[in-house]
């Protein structure tokens, strides 16, 4: 799995660091009690858990997109990837210029069938030099 790193730790065991996925937000609220936070200010609020959640993820989300973006790229058969989030999702705008795409404007788009929002239009090049 990319990103994991096993080790062998001291006494002998296998530890294994694993990247946040997007259904690890449990993980965030189990901890976030006071005996937990006393020494960082206390709990935080359900927001503040999910704006922290959504920037640990986001590094897997920057990364998935460059993955897909050198697969594409490796593929040969496009000049252009586009991704179409919609026009209020901030985190993905985010990953998308983190990525290295560029945003064209805003464009109405079908996803899922029959059902058109307006989303950005994000486009990186795919051939050298793009």
């Amino acid at each position: 799995m990319d990103g994991v790193d096993e080790r062998i730790a001291a006494g002998g065991e296998q530890v294994c660091l694993v990247p946040r996925a997007e259904g690890d937000l449990w993980l965030l609220r189990r901890t976030n009690g006071p005996e937990a936070t006393a020494h960082l200010g206390g709990p935080e609020s359900e927001d503040q858990l999910l704006t922290r959640h959504r920037r640990y993820v986001r590094g897997l989300a920057l990364r998935a997109a460059r993955a897909v973006s050198e697969a594409a790229r490796a593929a040969g058969s496009h000049r252009y990837l586009h991704a179409f989030p919609g026009v209020d999702h901030v985190a993905s705008d985010a990953v998308c210029r983190g990525a290295g795409f560029t945003p064209l404007g805003q464009v109405d788009f079908e996803y899922p069938k029959g059902h058109w929002i307006r989303s950005n239009d994000w486009r990186v090049g795919l051939e050298t030099g793009d």
